[in-house]
Order: structure tokens, then sequence, then C-alpha cells
């Protein structure tokens, strides 16, 4: 029984894998917004296809436009720190992606018109995936999925109801944790460690 289960669950995987890699090369020929023009690589994705967390961000930044891969700069390491302090495999445990896949000039935000026109690669992504618990990193993630003038601060750390049969929750981008040294009980990077172990939490509670 148990290697009928694991057939079952590899071929689960196989066809999660052609699916996304075929929503992949669709995007890498995206033209819907002017992005394509200054990008150096889309940046699809990073980590397992059969993982049960999304993690979904804001866009890309330079070292990720030159890699092709989400959180690898200084707030992706800094991420990286967090995902380790709280026992999340970030390779394992973790698929990540941007609700932009083309960077922005500069770093500046995403449009309303450049997210529209990702939405359909983001909600494709979910689909595939079907994670179990979506963490929205940042203002803009969050924003994309609740009104539009949210606060991070405001909703940060809670189980939100914004999908069927997923738990979901905000949290504090890394970018902004960089700016913020302090470890002190309350400081926001006291916070997103505690966040992070409520979704370790959740994760082993659902994986019973």
């Amino acid at each position: 029984m148990n290697h009928l289960l694991t057939q079952i669950e590899c071929k689960s995987k196989e066809i999660k894998v052609a699916a996304l890699k075929e929503l992949k090369n669709v995007c890498q020929q995206c033209r819907a917004c002017e992005l394509y023009k200054t990008r150096t690589c889309v940046v699809f994705s990073d980590g397992s296809p059969d993982a049960k967390i999304m993690l979904i961000g804001e866009a890309p930044g330079a070292d990720e436009d030159a890699t092709g891969k989400p959180f690898v700069g200084r707030a992706g390491q800094l991420l990286n720190q967090f995902l380790v302090e709280s026992g999340i495999d970030r390779q394992k445990d973790l698929y990540i992606c941007n609700t932009l896949k083309c960077r922005p000039p500069q770093n500046r935000v995403p449009t309303n018109e450049e997210k529209q026109a990702c939405q359909a690669y983001l909600f494709g992504q979910i689909s595939i995936v079907k994670p179990r618990i979506i963490l929205l990193c940042g203002t803009t993630a969050a924003q994309s999925f609740i009104e539009q003038d949210i606060k991070i601060s405001s909703i940060r750390g809670k189980w939100l109801n914004i999908f069927e049969h997923i738990e979901t929750m905000a949290i504090f981008h890394p970018s902004y944790l960089l700016r913020n040294h302090s470890t002190e009980i309350g400081s926001p990077r006291w916070l997103m460690k505690n966040d992070l172990m409520n979704v370790k939490n959740k994760l082993l509670e659902i994986s019973d």
C-alpha cells in the first residue's frame, strides 16, 4: 500500500512539474505590460511544486532579475535566516513566487495594471501547486488579495479567510526587516520569527 501511495504522489508531482513548466514557458514570452522591455529574466518561482506552503512576494529585485530566482538578494538571505530559525525548509516546504514576474525599474512599487497583467500566472501557480498554506509577504502581496489601503502591520500574523481550504497569513517582507535591526520583544523581527513559528506549527498540524 505504501509503495502504491508513493507512486500516486510521484505522478501527482510530475503532473505539477509539467504544468508549471508549460505556464513558465508562456510567461517567458509575455508582453502583457511594458516591463518585458527592461527585464533580464522572468522570475517565475523557486522551491518545491509539491510544497504545502506557498510564499508570495512583491516583485523581483536586481539580483532576482539577474538570476531568474526569487528572494536571492539581501532580503532573500534574511528570509532564509528566519526560515531556518523557524524550522521551515526553503526547498522542501516552500514554493516561492511573486505577484510580478518581471522587475519594475528601480524596484518601484508595482502598478495595479502590472499586477493585473501578471494575475493569470499567479493564480495559475496557486491552482497547480495547491498549497495548504499561503504566506502573503509584504504589503503589495497582501493588497493583491485584500483592500488596496490595507497596512501589513494591521493584519500580519493573523490567519485570514481569503482562499477556500487554504490557510492564509500576511507577514512582513524581509526588505522591511533589513531596515529594522532590533530583535527585542515586539520588534518587527521578533514578530516575524513568531509568525513563522506559528506557520511551522500549522504545517505540522495539517501534515498529521
